[in-house]
């Protein structure tokens, strides 16, 4: 079987290049006569690799000098706990709840102070970004939260809420790098990789250097502060080696590509060709409002589940895998991150127009 068009909401799609150069250094990297899963964190050659892929990072998002990249474990999961546990002087902070990942950050925080909920749409599972240009957020707050682009529910924040001059915080994971953004509206822009940069297991965060102090919640772990890893260059202990050089090498991809202007263009045209043919759909309709819908993960019903069942296994036999929405949203989810070619989704569009006819 040869490759499939895989619309997976993460691990995620990659650059067949990007995979491709891997399969060809697997064995060898760059001379030194080994993999990079086999080579010493400390060594000159896998210095390389690190500092090449935050430099390229740093190129492509055009990251200031008064911020640190870290390169961390734990996923994004981990920031949940470790952001209040760096963040949280006030023991204060302001959190807007726009889906499943939102929820959980929330309730995280809550364990190591008050979280205050400024906004949510849980009102409507999550269908719609609130209005936030205009929240009641508390004058002690630590920071105000967001998640960008929520993956289950496939919406995006247009416009960053206006946070009353409180420091952002927010979780790009299933949006990072698919278009250009300003770094310096944000104090801490993290994200799992796994979705649109490399393989499970990895997050990236971009925090502003002021926030990096050894003023932390008493009790966090030494793993947990963000000034032992910024001081360390992400080197404390071993990093993910392979996941940064996998990262290093999508980073490179994205240049070539033409960078984070070229990638919107693109995903905008991706996004587009599936969201007219849901807009005209008779069958498909997509469970999202308009304005606040998500280039990189676009749900769709057909309001039978049935039907949806049927759609996601006649899908999966015609090489289109990992359509099953997810359960809190049912129906189908496609995530369409830079990795996958605007051909994938044309095919999926031509898929669905025949499943349609058939089943009408």
């Amino acid at each position: 079987m040869g490759r499939v068009y895989n619309f997976s909401a993460g691990p995620a799609v990659l650059p067949e290049e990007v995979l491709k150069e891997a399969a060809a250094e697997m064995l060898d990297y760059n001379g030194t006569g080994m993999s990079v899963m086999e080579m010493s964190h400390r060594s000159a050659a896998y210095q390389a690799i690190i500092d090449e892929a935050e430099a390229d990072l740093r190129e492509l998002m055009n990251i200031p000098d008064n911020y640190k990249v870290l390169f961390l474990q734990g996923g994004a999961s981990l920031q949940f706990a470790m952001i209040p546990m760096n963040l949280m002087k006030n023991k204060k902070a302001a959190h807007i709840v726009t889906g499943q990942w939102a929820k959980k950050a929330y309730q995280e925080a809550k364990i190591y102070g008050e979280a205050v909920e400024v906004a949510s749409s849980a009102d409507k599972t999550f269908s719609y970004i609130p209005d936030c240009s205009d929240l009641d957020i508390p004058e002690d707050a630590d920071y105000v939260y967001i998640c960008e682009n929520n993956t289950i529910y496939g919406t995006k924040f247009k416009e960053l809420p206006n946070t009353k001059g409180k420091t952002l915080v927010s979780d790009v994971s299933s949006c990072f790098l698919s278009e250009p953004i300003d770094v310096t509206k944000y104090g801490v822009i993290y994200g799992g990789v796994q979705k649109n940069i490399g393989p499970a297991g990895m997050v990236i965060v971009i925090i502003r250097e002021d926030l990096i102090t050894e003023d932390v919640l008493p009790g966090t772990p030494t793993m947990m502060k963000y000034k032992i890893h910024a001081d360390n260059g992400s080197m404390y202990n071993t990093p993910p080696c392979y996941n940064i050089y996998i990262c290093g090498k999508v980073f490179k991809w994205l240049k070539k590509m033409g960078g984070l202007s070229a990638m919107k263009e693109l995903n905008e045209k991706k996004a587009k060709i599936l969201y007219d043919f849901l807009d005209e759909s008779k069958l498909f309709k997509g469970t999202v409002e308009k304005k606040d819908r998500s280039l990189m993960n676009v749900p769709f019903v057909t309001g039978d589940a049935d039907l949806d069942a049927k759609f996601v296994k006649e899908a999966k036999a015609a090489g289109f895998e990992n359509l099953k929405g997810h359960r809190t949203v049912g129906g189908m989810r496609a995530s369409i991150y830079n990795a996958m070619p605007i051909e994938g989704v044309q095919a999926l569009v031509d898929f669905m127009k025949k499943f349609e006819e058939e089943n009408a």
